[in-house]
């Protein structure tokens, strides 16, 4: 078929699914035989079905891989992916529904809407896709049409309509499924075939057919249907492809299936920054052959990527797509003796690129591997698959639940990272999120304090590995990342510098917030004979499970309900062996729950956060030369940026903490201004005196004290305790004691508030009692006036500066300042005090007069 009558055809792709066992590859097989795609007729149980090629999936009769197939009726061309059926492979199936035009839902007419039937509904309905739906094996149901009709309009959706009856009783039952519809058919007393094809792409109405795939009954009936009320999709031209599968061929050759949903796809095409198409084929069944270019809507495989992912987009296709199926159990995998796990955790690595769900870890610590299942059948089929590609017999324990981890309030996380000659900072918030709703990340950063691409590092970061949480080491989910703010060096911050700090930062949040542990639950169908209820009514009730009973019948009783995992993990096998076969349980995972024994859990799996150095909560800082741990609960007496809690109005920035001692600040000093040089005095003999000329009279300068005023306020306990609730409380009160303090020291005292992230600030100057207190203006920091003020004051003043700030403490001692840590000027002011009130207290006459005036205040307030 050349490239003008593909395009005058109609080019669809769409996918089967069904609940195990209602006959889904038996009509793809009808389907390709009836419309001559293959000659001959296949059987799932004779183990010569077409799309089953695989010999795993002939032995066991079930779909296991997602599989597409070329198919032409009429006018019709469709490529249509067969997918699994099985509960325990339902990702592979819901990584297909990304690149499906239509949905074909097959429903078993002997079973009728079953319990993952009605998943599969809801994950079609999440991704809107268009839906025909085939009832299949009506040659043995002993339901009706009609019967079966109103089960899918009570348990799907009541715009099921069967489109196998006459035309004038098609239209009517159509009108009612939409105001639009149902006006056009009252005024015109028809509907337009277009207008019935846009509803149905629109997801208004669910066209039904029935029939037998074994017998090909109503197979003819269904593709007619299917060429009638499909609507042809527009394409773009700007190219763009989904990647929905990864496989190997026999050669081992890296092969990516992808759907082209734009453009043209060609062979030797450059599609990102690294890859480049080595071949295309066009795959039916297990047979290809190779192609030039493939169009929109049409369905390839990619042989020689190397990096792509499934699930990744192509060209205008640019986000990654995730499944929402997630195993609730792992398993730790038995190797053979004398075996290298390590060796053997790099040889599963292809496997999980071709199913991404198949979680596989390695810990250093225990020297083994976990792997995450969905259950019995896919540890069956990951058996076989190691032996055959590996040639090793492995085994799995009995498992444990996948257990994962949330907080209840947010917090603000603080990680960093200062070994020598690195740098960086990270400031995340870490808000819960309603139940599903997994990790979000956001930035609300200012770009003029963190480079636009130091964010998107940060926030890479953040989404690129799970992180565990602190109760357990499981992952964390329903949370919100937020990046506040960061900091770099120009000189020695790395990219690994921000990948140390972020993850610090996350840890020693989640060490701050009250963690909460969170099970996953099943949502269960089981059935049973009358028989056999009370025994299963009883043990529901002692595993305290919510449940209720749907129907209730001497053949069947139906009940459906939610449990967690840990209580109904074996009773599968339970329930099958006390009812000798024929009861039923089928269970599909419902999100997760807080833990109802969370306390038990926590203590059996034993985990240590601190002990654990793959994820340190603790910091990074530098002293000396070198770096040295702070520990998580410290981290925010060393932290060189404030907490977004307790930053002043203006959010100023807080300087540096680091510690620098006497001998570091002459070495740092002489590197920078060189040694002082010794002046050397003209020798004289003993004896002699010194002409009165030569003698100097040393002027004592009078003193003046430059104060960082956030500096001082981020370091005294008191202050920042005042500060965390109103910043102007903690302001007023250090203003009140350097008056106190001035007020005995008899110097010059002058407070420096910066007002660095203030817009449209202008420097003031306010005196406050004996204080002076500066507000410095946009873009300029405490320390940065400082300096000039220092410079400026030197000549006439002794200077003293009051700051810990390391780097502002050697440039202030290069302008002939003197320099007193915070803590250092704490203690002398506490100890001024003490002395003042000493001196207060020792003299009578001022206490007698201050007395008199209390008491004379209260004898006015009492007259008036």
């Amino acid at each position: 078929m050349d490239k003008q009558e593909k395009d005058n055809n109609m080019h669809i792709c769409a996918g089967l699914l069904a609940h195990v066992d209602a006959g889904k590859t038996t009509l793809s097989e009808a389907m390709l035989y009836r419309s001559g795609s293959i000659r001959n007729l296949g059987r799932v149980d004779h183990q010569n079905a077409f799309l089953d090629y695989d010999e795993l999936e002939r032995n066991r009769g079930i779909t296991i891989y997602a599989k597409q197939a070329a198919l032409h009726w009429k006018q019709l061309h469709m490529n249509f992916v067969d997918t699994p059926g099985h509960v325990d492979f339902s990702a592979e199936m819901e990584r297909t529904l990304a690149i499906l035009d239509y949905a074909i839902l097959i429903i078993s007419g002997s079973d009728g809407v079953q319990a993952h039937t009605e998943t599969i509904w809801q994950l079609l309905k999440a991704h809107q896709i268009p839906t025909f739906v085939f009832v299949n094996k009506m040659d043995i149901s002993y339901h009706s049409k009609e019967e079966l009709l109103k089960e899918m309009n009570q348990k799907l959706d009541s715009r099921c309509i069967d489109f196998m009856q006459e035309d004038a009783s098609l239209m009517e039952d159509v009108s009612m499924c939409d105001d639009a519809l149902m006006e056009a058919y009252l005024t015109q007393g028809v509907l337009e075939k277009d207008a019935i094809k846009t509803a149905i792409a629109q997801r208004k109405v669910f066209p039904c057919y029935f029939g037998s795939a074994l017998k090909l009954d109503g197979i003819d009936a269904f593709l007619d249907g299917l060429k009638t009320w499909i609507k042809p999709k527009q394409y773009g031209d700007t190219f763009g492809a989904r990647i929905y599968k990864i496989s190997h061929d026999e050669q081992g050759n890296r092969l990516a299936h992808v759907k082209v949903s734009g453009g043209v796809l060609k062979a030797k095409m450059k599609i990102s920054d690294t890859e480049k198409v080595d071949q295309l084929r066009r795959y039916s069944g297990n047979r290809f052959e190779v192609i030039q270019e493939a169009l929109p809507g049409e369905i390839c495989v990619i042989k020689g990527i190397r990096q792509l992912q499934a699930g990744d987009g192509l060209g205008f296709e640019e986000h990654h797509t995730e499944v929402e199926s997630v195993a609730a159990m792992n398993y730790r995998m038995v190797l053979p003796a004398n075996t290298d796990a390590f060796a053997t955790m790099r040889k599963l690595i292809p496997l999980m690129e071709e199913d991404p769900q198949l979680h596989i870890t390695y810990s250093e610590m225990k020297k083994e591997i976990r792997v995450q299942l969905m259950g019995e059948v896919q540890m069956e089929i990951l058996k076989y698959t190691i032996a055959q590609r590996l040639g090793l017999s492995v085994t799995f324990d009995e498992g444990m639940v996948n257990y994962k981890e949330t907080i209840e309030q947010e917090v603000e996380g603080v990680g960093h990272y200062e070994p020598l000659r690195h740098y960086a900072e990270v400031h995340l918030l870490l808000e819960p999120l309603a139940p599903g709703s997994g990790i979000q990340v956001d930035s609300i950063a200012p770009l003029d304090k963190l480079d636009r691409h130091w964010q998107r590092l940060i926030l890479n970061h953040i989404q690129e590995k799970e992180h565990l949480g602190v109760l357990s080491g499981s992952p964390i989910t329903d949370m919100k990342i937020t990046l506040l703010c960061g900091k770099a060096h120009l000189k020695h911050t790395e990219g690994g510098d921000f990948r140390q700090a972020t993850y610090r930062a996350i840890r020693q949040g989640l060490m701050k917030a009250k963690s909460v542990l969170l099970e996953p639950y099943y949502r269960f169908h089981a059935e049973v004979t009358a028989m056999h209820l009370s025994r299963l009514i009883y043990d529901l009730e002692s595993m305290k499970v919510h449940f209720s009973i749907l129907s209730q019948d001497e053949d069947l009783c139906i009940l459906e309900g939610e449990a967690p995992v840990a209580c109904m993990q074996s009773y599968q096998l339970e329930l099958r062996s006390y009812t000798g076969g024929k009861g039923k349980l089928s269970c599909f995972l419902d999100g997760y729950r807080p833990c109802q024994q969370a306390a038990d859990v926590i203590s059996q799996i034993g985990y240590d956060a601190q002990r654990d150095l793959d994820n340190p909560s603790s910091s990074i800082f530098c002293m000396h030369g070198s770096g040295y741990q702070v520990s998580w609960d410290k981290v925010e007496d060393y932290m060189h940026l404030p907490l977004r809690r307790q930053s002043p109005s203006e959010t100023s920035f807080k300087h540096e903490n680091t510690k620098v001692d006497e001998k570091e600040l002459q070495r740092v000093f002489e590197s920078i201004y060189g040694k002082p040089k010794d002046k050397k005095q003209p020798k004289r003999k003993p004896g002699k005196e010194i002409p009165a000329t030569e003698i100097k009279t040393l002027k004592i300068l009078p003193e003046c004290l430059l104060v960082d005023g956030y500096n001082i306020i981020y370091d005294w306990d008191e202050l920042r305790a005042l500060a965390k609730d109103q910043m102007d409380a903690a302001r007023d009160r250090l203003i009140d004691k350097l008056n106190n303090y001035q007020g005995y020291r008899k110097c010059e005292v002058i407070l420096v508030f910066d007002a660095y992230r203030v817009k449209q600030s202008a420097q003031t100057i306010r005196k406050h009692g004996n204080i002076h207190v500066v507000y410095t203006k946009t873009s300029q920091t405490a320390d940065n006036y400082i300096e000039m003020a220092t410079h400026k004051l030197a000549k006439e003043y002794r200077v003293r500066v009051a700051t810990s700030d390391g780097l502002e403490q050697l440039i202030v001692i290069g302008q002939g300042a003197q320099r007193i840590s915070a803590r250092e000027f704490q203690k002398e002011v506490e100890e001024h005090h003490r002395i003042s009130s000493q001196e207060y207290k020792q003299q009578p006459v001022f206490r007698h007069q201050a007395l008199t005036a209390l008491r004379e205040q209260k004898d006015v307030k009492k007259d008036k």
